[in-house]
């Protein structure tokens, strides 16, 4: 099993850059569940990407962080922009100013959070057996990553030892105690990837190392919006990382491309399969955007006049 999660499958071709652009000539499909939002909230599509480009219009210390935040990690600040818009267009609104997600961060920030499951506390919970492959792994995300793959393959909708356990995603049954499937601050991350993402920002910046003990710690560097900004940076860099190393790929031109992984999870895993699927072909496979990526794309010349004011 730890083959499959970390063990790359080698590029049948030579690093292909992946130009600007969408592979696609139309949008692909809006998924319901991110239309049923949008529908909840009485806006449409266009009014919160209106929204989130006037925040981002707006706040000049904000973009000059996230300049900042992404020379440090080695990439183009059009993808965190990307992400940033991709994620209060289909998922959430936008508030009218960044000092808001101070004043959230705040408010969800007293008293204790714990990250525990039907009274197990998820120290407990991975100090079970099924977790031992795990444990020599030292970096959060190949730690994380794994403890996930076993939660799938072992816990996910079944019974064990007596406890029966939703058929959802280890993020949201374990990590999200406010309500499961709730993401939170400028970036719309969850705990999870930020604990998978713990050590490669502190490598970078040396901000404090995350861990699952203390939740409050947790929700603060995903909802601050001075904290989180790293954590973005670094799920965009590992996702650049994993379609070069792993599928052969050099998608850092694209900004649709990273903001659909972003939006999407699981770059590796989507890498391993797409070299999997070139090293089968007589062609070059190239890697596509979703609906949401499409859009950022579509948007490229817009978001980065942001970025030049």
């Amino acid at each position: 099993m730890l083959w499959l999660l970390f063990g790359s499958v080698a590029p049948a071709f030579a690093l292909t850059v992946v130009p600007p652009g969408n592979r696609h000539v139309e949008q692909p499909d809006i998924p319901g569940a991110s239309r049923n939002r949008t529908r909840a909230l009485k806006t449409t599509f266009e009014a919160k990407y209106e929204k989130v480009m006037g925040l981002l219009q707006r706040d000049k210390r904000l973009i000059a962080n996230i300049k900042r935040t992404a020379e440090k990690f080695g990439i183009d600040p059009i993808h965190m922009v990307g992400a940033i818009v991709g994620e209060h267009t289909y998922n959430v609104d936008a508030y009218d100013r960044a000092q808001t997600y101070y004043v959230k961060a705040i408010s969800y920030l007293t008293g204790r959070i714990n990250f525990d499951y039907d009274g197990e506390d998820i120290d407990d919970f991975i100090a079970r057996p099924q977790f031992e492959p795990c444990n020599a792994l030292q970096d959060s995300r190949k730690l994380w990553s794994c403890r996930e793959a076993i939660w799938n393959e072992k816990f996910r909708g079944k019974t064990v030892d007596g406890t029966s356990f939703p058929n959802n995603r280890f993020s949201a049954v374990f990590f999200q105690p406010f309500y499961a499937g709730q993401t939170f601050g400028i970036g719309q991350l969850n705990p999870l990837t930020a604990l998978m993402m713990t050590d490669r920002v502190n490598a970078v910046t040396g901000a404090r190392k995350l861990s699952e003990r203390n939740g409050k710690e947790v929700y603060k560097a995903i909802m601050d919006p001075d904290e989180t900004l790293p954590y973005i940076a670094a799920t965009l860099a590992a996702a650049i990382d994993d379609y070069r190393e792993i599928a052969g790929f050099d998608i850092s031109d694209n900004p649709g491309l990273t903001a659909t992984l972003y939006n999407t999870g699981d770059s590796a895993g989507r890498a391993r399969a797409l070299a999997r699927r070139n090293a089968q072909s007589s062609h070059v496979i190239m890697p596509e955007e979703n609906y949401y990526g499409w859009m950022i794309n579509d948007k490229e010349s817009e978001l980065r006049a942001l970025l030049d004011e």
